[in-house]
């Protein structure tokens, strides 16, 4: 008797292995699996800018293009518009430090990584209107990774296209041929858009992701691993949610990330995150009676 429909992933012809350093950016799924990578001692630089949800955004600080950052002062705080909310700081100066301590942070992970996995969240964006007063910039717009609560009269809200998603990484994967690139689409879902909205929004994450793993000579060099499809399809029940019916439960963490062990690690590398995490528990104990 069949209880589950499972997800059929093909083994990579590209492993992940301890010679490797990884560079992981987008949503929080990718939080979560940088999270397993560094209990078992891999090489992995996790977000330097924080959280980023859209792709473009994701997109942007890869292309590395702040010379000049926008920083808004909301609530008390100096926020950068491209980085998460952890940035921020009560004086510009010490949000800038932040901002610019990430920049080389993130550069220095692009030279150096061998394998990329990006984690797309949502397709839809918010672009902030701003004026010849906003730090003497020309009037205009632009999609910012963070909102940071100011008023929502500052944005508007629309969803990427398929194209522009594709149009904005297809030059990355080019300028960077001898990396591996791997992408996922969240599980997350993002209820406050909507369930119509985050459908649709999924979808066209999906659509853009197989447009960019399926053109001609990048098979061995761009993978899709399928971390939507497990979680949705494959566990789908509402015990493998977190107790917001959101995020992922740490046991639906866990299943997906063996799913992605089996799939991009050799059994060599298997065996030593066995070793690895077992150290790493045994630092994370805390003696009853020290």
């Amino acid at each position: 008797m069949k209880l589950q429909t499972i997800v059929d992933i093909t083994p990579s012809c590209r492993k992940i292995g301890y010679e490797d350093h990884i560079l992981l950016l987008g949503s929080c799924f990718s939080d979560e699996i940088g999270a397993q990578m560094q209990q078992r001692n891999l090489h992995v630089t996790c977000n330097p800018f924080g959280t980023l949800y859209n792709p473009l955004s994701i997109a942007q600080a890869i292309n590395g293009q702040f010379s000049t950052v926008n920083y808004q002062f909301h609530e008390g705080l100096w926020h950068s518009m491209a980085h998460h909310g952890s940035f921020s700081r009560p004086t510009r100066e010490e949000t800038e430090q932040a901002v610019n301590t990430s920049i080389d942070i993130l550069q220095t992970a692009l030279r150096t990584a061998s394998t990329v996995i990006i984690t797309f969240g949502t397709s839809w964006v918010y672009e902030m209107v701003t004026s010849l007063s906003d730090e003497g910039q020309q009037a205009g717009s632009f999609i910012v990774g963070n909102c940071h609560k100011l008023p929502a009269d500052r944005f508007t809200r629309r969803r990427l296209s398929v194209e522009e998603i594709v149009a904005a990484w297809q030059p990355i994967m080019d300028s960077y041929p001898d990396k591996h690139w791997i992408f996922t689409v969240s599980p997350i879902r993002h209820v406050k858009d909507g369930l119509h909205e985050n459908q649709l929004s999924k979808a066209t994450l999906l659509m853009a992701v197989e447009q960019l793993t399926s053109q001609d000579g990048r098979s061995d060099r761009v993978s899709y691993f399928p971390s939507y499809e497990i979680l949705l399809d494959e566990l789908r029940d509402y015990r493998f949610f977190a107790d917001d019916l959101v995020h992922p439960s740490s046991l639906a963490v866990q299943y997906i990330w063996e799913r992605f062990v089996e799939t991009f690690c050799t059994p060599q590398t298997r065996n030593q995150m066995a070793i690895e995490l077992k150290h790493w528990k045994q630092t994370q104990h805390r003696p009853l009676h020290p």
